[in-house]
């Protein structure tokens, strides 16, 4: 069964990572990496900036710079950190973008080590599996020496760090939560859940009210169920580097972290909690958004950013409030990153380390922080959330939180855990699903 499935969906890294950039990283406002599109050969999409005779630091990005000529407050706020540095530093910032529209065969991630294995750039931005790989390649530089890797928050260091080296650096850090309509929970005395336990059974006290579907789902985000609980005790219970060693050396399984968590997934569908057809065809928002924000749903899970949007969930006509997923240690938040990186061969390492120790200097976060509102890397930057994130900040200021994507861990997360929750709702068991994570580690482990 598995052997058809995979045919059909091409389970594997390269999918995985297709849409790990997509769809899990579309959330962080700024750099929508859009793995899946269409491809041209690299180069031929760089953005020509005016002649000057500044030192060149050259950025591979899914993104463009703004046209030097357009006023400062149309920038986006990762270019305003870019000026920062050409400010301070006296050199120039020319971008290599990636442009979906123009590409035909290969994803961001594919052009993204193409260009890093041949030393075409002197920084990168990357998905956390491509951090990984060129990482264990040695393509790219230690970044630990930077005076802004010192106020680095522990779950960017412990994200990024690949054999023991700091080899990416984001600009946010990007938190999955439950999004729930309080006043719905109120109308029927209902607290906000912490356990799994407790959230089946609001679950059900909405079912027997006359809820069709308590939870909105789409084919992307319901893994977050999933990794709140599967790595909850992991990324809290004080022996991190020790269980993901275990992982990756084959002593413990994968499959056994992931179990609670598909089967939690299973009885939510056997419950008719979720619509599972309808989750498995539905984009992120577009196919839950709509019924949250008419009351007819009270649950549906989304990023921090989401809550800012007014395209998304930013005005509803209801009390919102943004929680962590339920887990055996409580409301657990969710937590992704991208990260930038220096070539290791780059030709002009020295001003692109110095390029991003200004990017990525408190300074500097700080402004990129308050122009998305979001959280920062930097353990000395914060900004005010709006009142319904309050309680997922709170748990992440705590330092609560399990890790969607980690560098260290030999079988990416992301990626493969959506796709084959993807084959839950199509069908699988669970037990079929766990095979397919122990394949994947299997192929991990042959891999060495």
């Amino acid at each position: 069964m598995w052997k058809e499935r995979n045919k059909k969906l091409g389970i594997n890294k390269r999918n995985s990572v297709c849409k790990l950039a997509a769809f899990c990283l579309s959330a962080i406002s700024l750099f929508t990496l859009a793995a899946c599109g269409n491809t041209q050969e690299p180069g031929e999409n760089l953005v020509i900036n005016e002649a000057d005779d500044r030192q060149a630091v050259s950025m591979f990005s899914p993104m463009e710079k703004t046209e030097a000529g357009v006023g400062n407050a149309a920038r986006s706020a990762s270019d305003r950190t870019v000026m920062m540095a050409e400010e301070k530093l006296g050199v120039r910032v020319d971008y290599t973008t990636y442009t979906a529209e123009n590409y035909q065969d290969k994803t961001y991630d594919d052009v993204a080590l193409d260009r890093a294995r041949n030393d075409m750039d002197d920084i990168y931005l990357l998905n956390p599996d491509t951090i990984r790989t060129l990482g264990e390649e040695g393509k790219l530089m230690d970044l630990s020496k930077l005076d802004c890797a010192k106020n680095l928050r522990d779950v960017v260091k412990m994200a990024n760090v690949v054999d023991g080296k700091l080899v990416a650096i984001p600009q946010e850090v990007v938190a999955y939560g439950l999004f729930i309509n309080k006043d719905m929970f109120d109308q029927y005395n209902l607290e906000m859940p912490e356990t799994p336990e407790e959230f089946l059974e609001c679950c059900e006290v909405f079912k027997e009210n006359g809820i069709e579907t308590p939870v909105g789902a789409n084919r992307w985000w319901l893994e977050t169920f999933v990794f709140a609980q599967a790595y909850a005790d992991l990324y809290n219970g004080g022996n991190t580097e020790a269980e993901i060693a275990a992982l990756n050396s084959g002593e413990s399984k994968y499959s056994d972290y992931m179990r609670p968590g598909f089967e939690f997934l299973q009885e939510m569908i056997d419950c008719g909690y979720i619509d599972a057809k309808k989750a498995y065809v539905s984009e992120a928002i577009e196919g839950e958004g709509a019924d949250f924000m008419a009351q007819k749903t009270p649950i549906v899970m989304a990023y921090w950013g989401a809550a800012n949007t007014d395209t998304a969930y930013g005005k509803p006509d209801f009390d919102m409030v943004i929680i962590g997923f339920p887990s055996g240690r409580g409301q657990m938040p969710v937590v992704t990153m991208t990260g930038f990186a220096v070539g290791v061969n780059a030709e002009h390492a020295q001003d692109a380390m110095e390029t991003l120790d200004v990017m990525l200097s408190d300074e500097a976060l700080q402004v990129y922080t308050e122009i998305n509102r979001v959280i920062s890397p930097s353990k000395n930057v914060e900004v005010d959330c709006i009142p319904a994130l309050q309680p997922l900040n709170d748990r992440i200021k705590e330092n609560v939180y399990v890790l969607a994507t980690n560098a260290s861990m030999d079988v990416e997360q992301w990626g493969n855990t959506c796709l084959i929750v993807r084959e839950l709702l199509n069908g699988a068991t669970v037990d079929e699903c766990m095979a397919e994570f122990d394949r994947l580690q299997e192929e991990a482990l042959k891999s060495k």
